[in-house]
């Protein structure tokens, strides 16, 4: 039992990233012999948030294809080659027991040498309209975890399971507490609670509808805990000054911001879509427009399609906000509706039914 040896990659950006982590925490977990190395793109943030969780990796030279010509596509094939090679050799030394990908440029060429040295292999589709890297790898890999019905269009169905995806075990033991939140935020008990969303970094759009609308939220009686972003805090900071606004840069007590929230806003990453789920609050998703076949788009309308949150798309916000917003706030039974609808579609155990699957693989290993 000892002697398992498991290669994660996954990366580019943190909706890779963290499931590979959360998945190798939880064989950890179940293995404590067992010996892990992550596979990465060499100048992407996995090459630092993989260490800081405690785990060893190995960079790949590997990036995606431009969507128009650039000198990064003339060279894509002399990477694709490089890290074929790299990928033969990081195999044949660590002789990986299985081999698990979770998207991003690097799992491509790993997964790719894996399958054809017929070492077991899964990968763990986050999002509603899968990545081109797991499409191209989905004929070769043994089992395929996804986190939402209907996949069968782009997967084989006989290799699919239905898990989720992982999530934090913080917001797993989330308690639904709000005046124990409201007390950590200094928030009012008289007043409905908005937390606004944007990612670490921030997001541009989002931050100017809280802007342009923070005199409306005041007269519809809501207080915002507004997460604006490292990016952005400088020029929002000066909002703290109002009674009904919090501004942070980053929110280290999420559980607590969820648990304080009445409506949320967020972006809808697979990750995140994932959270709002096991959350279980009413939300409006704002998806960025500016990502990979618009998979944030996707991922909102399959939870939109269940009647289980409001999806309003960067471009209608001027349009659609304030008459969406102050209906959702006035209306109980639609909060109650979209919170109950949202809770149905979480899937708590994601992170220990993938792991099931991949203790199948080591049967065969």
């Amino acid at each position: 039992m000892g002697n398992y040896r498991f290669i994660l990659s996954g990366g580019g950006t943190g909706g890779h990233i963290y499931p590979a982590i959360a998945i190798a925490n939880e064989l950890k977990e179940r293995y404590p012999d067992a010996e892990f190395l992550f596979v990465g793109a060499s100048d992407r943030m996995e090459m630092d948030k993989v260490p800081q969780a405690g785990y060893k990796i190995e960079g790949l030279w590997i990036s995606g294809i431009q969507r128009k010509l650039t000198m990064k596509n003339l060279i894509f094939p002399f990477k694709l080659i490089a890290s074929l090679l790299r990928s033969m050799k990081i195999l044949k030394t660590f002789k990986p027991s299985v081999v698990i990908g979770t998207g991003g440029f690097a799992s491509g060429p790993l997964l790719k040498v894996a399958t054809a040295k017929k070492i077991p292999s899964l990968i763990q589709e986050q999002n509603s309209f899968p990545g081109i890297t797991n499409r191209l790898l989905a004929k070769k890999v043994d089992k395929i975890c996804v986190a939402y019905e209907g996949l069968e269009r782009f997967f084989p169905k006989d290799k699919l399971k239905l898990t989720g995806n992982p999530i934090r075990k913080d917001l797993l033991e989330l308690q639904n507490n709000s005046i124990e939140a409201k007390d950590a935020f200094k928030l009012r008990h008289n007043k409905y609670t908005l937390l606004v969303l944007g990612g670490s970094l921030g997001a541009r759009r989002i931050n100017q509808l809280i802007e342009y609308n923070i005199e409306f939220f005041e007269d519809q009686n809501v207080q915002v805990i507004w997460q604006c972003g490292k990016l952005y805090y400088n020029q929002y900071k000066i909002y703290n000054k109002l009674d009904h606004i919090q501004v942070h840069a980053f929110l280290n007590q999420m559980e607590m911001a969820y648990g304080a929230a009445d409506v949320i806003i967020s972006r809808a990453g697979a990750i995140s879509v994932s959270e709002m789920c096991v959350v279980g609050k009413p939300v409006i998703f704002v998806p960025s427009p500016n990502v990979a076949e618009d998979h944030q788009t996707k991922n909102a309308k399959a939870i939109e399609e269940k009647n289980a949150a409001i999806l309003i798309i960067e471009r209608d916000l001027d349009a659609k906000f304030q008459n969406e917003f102050s209906e959702l706030i006035s209306n109980d039974n639609r909060r109650l509706e979209l919170s109950s609808n949202i809770k149905k579609l979480s899937h708590s155990n994601a992170t220990n039914e993938i792991v099931d699957e991949i203790e199948k693989l080591l049967d065969t290993a």
